[in-house]
């Protein structure tokens, strides 16, 4: 395969709501490019992206995967993004090594929650962005009313430059507005190659004419020669169109609006085309990294396969990447050596000499490159582009099935954070529960699969414990003496202890008060360990108590009993004593949410929400959806996700972080209280 120029390379990442045919694009891009040889189908589970089992049996991208097609002597690097908001995290790691972000929507839906999403993120970053409207050929599809919802809650610069002819089941392929060109769908719903350009049929002249005229307007702003003949009335040719709407679409002042139905390969002759001859090129782009950096490329994505290893999914930013030569990595400031240099297509992989500067490919076997780092020809102290991907928002309880499967259940989650870094995995100091956490429920129940199906790990989930706090109301005395005599040196430890709430219900203070040598100074901090051990589970849930400083005030010793273990039991007893009569109480996180759903589900998922204790904030409509934030205490929202996919039929969102917290209310606590009590009692008698 020739090296190719920056100026040859087109990178794109393909996005969108889950459902919107992303995969479908990405497979009528390939066929109708010649790249490969049938029409893939994701029903039947065979496109060239979605090539991973779970993805094949649940019909849906869960990863993102690299694919090329090439078009007119140009090379296009196709990224299939999953469009569930579970596996966003490709997302946020694809966006910077594309200078393009083609956005399906679905044109029976129309742009959708995730749509918003993937739109704001590319215009953080200044991504050229062009549209494509799926699904043209399905029953209540329509290309105008999806074109005026684009503009409305996207941007008004969003602009048809195809046509569909026909709609719903009298859909017969698109006009091409810059050629003056159609492009017809192979007959009978057949999945052939698009067929040659052809005339306009008459009966549609007339609205071609008003959008050609449209998309010309938009175009020629970015041109002032151009708008001032425009303004004039000298025509406009189609070369000087395609030359003003490469120059609007690269500087993302204008966004191209495409009908096609993927699945008929139809509009994807005008989609290569716009491109190849409008979507911007790496080297038009500002460089992730300052010119004169030497050899470097980006690594944005892992693969770790159980059978061929860790492969690297890079970006050459600068330089060519050349096989079996040397490479640094600026986070270990570590040396390792390229294996094999690939260009992937799915899940097939071809080995390629080298790689230049703008083309993306991957490398296999590199013991400690990451997602996130930058590999460099030489030493060097740059720093890596920053990738902050969005905090989990569903946790579980995970263990695994088979006694002494523990160790093989960490290195599958070691491996699967290594491709997905949303998805982590922690051990709970307060439950001693493993964690594993992840964006949706999907995004866990993957996970899990994924480990029994590579890593041969069975494992359980249910829900984590809520970390619950305890913390008192007023201040509380106590003394508590140690005294064990068995034969020969004993124990003793003697200490008064008060203990006081702080401000804000947080952290903890020990305050030695003693006067004279009541105690010891060596056995002082003693009886602040043994304070700090009993608050790490508190009398009424078994939870950290926080919020509380204690003073040492008295005590006394024995010149030959007393130790510091003494000193520590008597610490940790009077903090006992004195906690149960300072008025304790129980606190429960608060989690900030927002919830984005459907407007004629917003009174269902509101009362849902004033269910679940939360209290609403506010709401902002937005083109048909509305976001309501709230704030809602966290175990009120452990099963949150199935609720609001039923309540609004899957097409609700949200996402949450912790805010503070609050006391559990005096009802809820009590039920709370005597759970634990029943399973102290129940592990007692076991």
């Amino acid at each position: 395969m020739a090296v190719l120029e920056p100026g040859k390379i087109r990178n794109v990442a393909v996005a969108g709501h889950r459902g919107a045919g992303k995969t479908s694009l990405v497979e009528a891009l390939l066929f109708q490019s010649g790249s490969t040889t049938r029409l893939g189908s994701v029903e039947q589970g065979t496109t060239v992206s979605d090539w991973d089992e779970d993805e094949q049996r649940r019909r849906m991208s869960l990863s993102s995967s690299l694919t090329h097609a090439d078009h007119a002597g140009h090379k296009i690097n196709l990224l299939d993004i999953p469009g569930d908001a579970g596996f966003q995290g490709d997302c946020v790691a694809a966006f910077p090594v594309v200078e393009t972000v083609l956005v399906a929507v679905n044109g029976v839906l129309g742009p959708e929650v995730n749509t918003g999403r993937v739109w704001q993120r590319a215009e953080r970053l200044g991504r050229a962005r062009v549209v494509a409207v799926t699904m043209l050929d399905r029953e209540r599809s329509d290309f105008e009313r999806t074109l005026e919802q684009l503009r409305e809650q996207l941007s008004d610069r969003c602009v048809a430059v195809t046509l569909p002819i026909g709609g719903e089941a009298g859909f017969g392929g698109v006009v091409d507005l810059v050629s003056g060109k159609a492009f017809l769908a192979a007959s009978g719903g057949a999945p052939g190659r698009e067929a040659a350009a052809t005339e306009i049929p008459a009966e549609l002249l007339p609205a071609v004419e008003r959008y050609r005229e449209r998309l010309i307007e938009l175009a020629v702003e970015s041109d002032e020669a151009l708008l001032e003949r425009y303004l004039e009335g000298d025509t406009i040719t189609p070369d000087e169109v395609r030359g003003a709407l490469r120059r609007a679409v690269a500087a993302a002042e204008l966004f191209p609006v495409l009908a096609t139905v993927p699945t008929r390969c139809a509009g994807v002759t005008a989609l290569l085309d716009l491109l190849v001859g409008a979507a911007p090129s790496p080297d038009l782009f500002e460089p992730l990294l300052p010119p004169g950096s030497g050899t470097a490329a980006f690594v944005f994505k892992t693969i770790a396969d159980p059978f061929a290893g860790r492969i690297s999914v890079f970006k050459v930013i600068e330089g060519t990447f050349v096989h079996d030569t040397a490479i640094y990595d600026i986070r270990t400031h570590s040396r390792e050596r390229l294996g094999h240099l690939l260009v992937m297509q799915g899940k097939d992989h071809i080995d390629v000499d080298e790689l230049a500067a703008g083309d993306i490919g991957a490398v296999g076997k590199l013991k400690d490159v990451q997602t996130g780092d930058l590999l460099l020809d030489h030493d060097d102290q740059l720093e890596a582009p920053s990738l902050v991907y969005p905090d989990a928002v569903m946790s579980f309880a995970i263990d695994p099935r088979a006694k002494g499967d523990d160790d093989k259940l960490a290195a599958g989650l070691r491996r699967l954070h290594e491709e997905d870094p949303t998805l982590t995995y922690r051990r709970d100091p307060q439950t001693a529960e493993l964690i594993v956490s992840g964006l949706s429920q999907i995004h866990v129940e993957v996970a899990v699969e994924r480990l029994r199906r590579r890593f041969g790990v069975e494992v359980e989930l249910h829900p984590p414990r809520v970390p619950y706090l305890e913390t008192i109301r007023k201040e509380a005395r106590a003394r508590h003496r140690y005294k064990k005599q068995t034969g020969g040196r004993g124990q003793f430890g003697d200490c008064e202890i008060v203990i006081e709430p702080l401000p804000q219900r947080d952290g903890y203070e020990f305050v030695d008060n003693i006067v004279g040598g009541v105690i010891p100074q060596g056995f002082r901090p003693a009886v602040d360990k043994g304070v700090q051990e009993a608050m790490l589970h508190g009398e009424l849930a078994g939870a950290r108590v926080q919020g509380v400083r204690v003073r040492l005030t008295d005590g006394q010793f024995h010149a030959v009993d007393s130790s510091e273990l003494a000193f520590k039991i008597a610490g940790s007893l009077a903090f006992k004593e004195a906690y149960a009569r300072a008025e304790p109480l129980l606190l429960e996180p608060i989690m900030e949410v927002e919830v984005t759903v459907p407007d004629e589900t917003v009174g269902v998922v509101n009362g849902d929400l004033n269910a679940r204790r939360g209290r609403l904030h506010g709401m902002e409509p937005r083109g048909g959806m509305t976001t309501i934030e709230a704030d809602v205490p966290m175990a009120e929202l452990l099963t949150y996700a199935q609720t609001l996919t039923s309540l609004t039929g899957g097409r609700g969102d949200y996402h949450l972080h912790f805010l503070r917290y609050e006391e559990v209310p005096p009802q809820i606590a009590q039920r709370i209280i005597e759970e634990t009590r029943r399973q102290r009692e129940g592990g007692a008698r076991g």
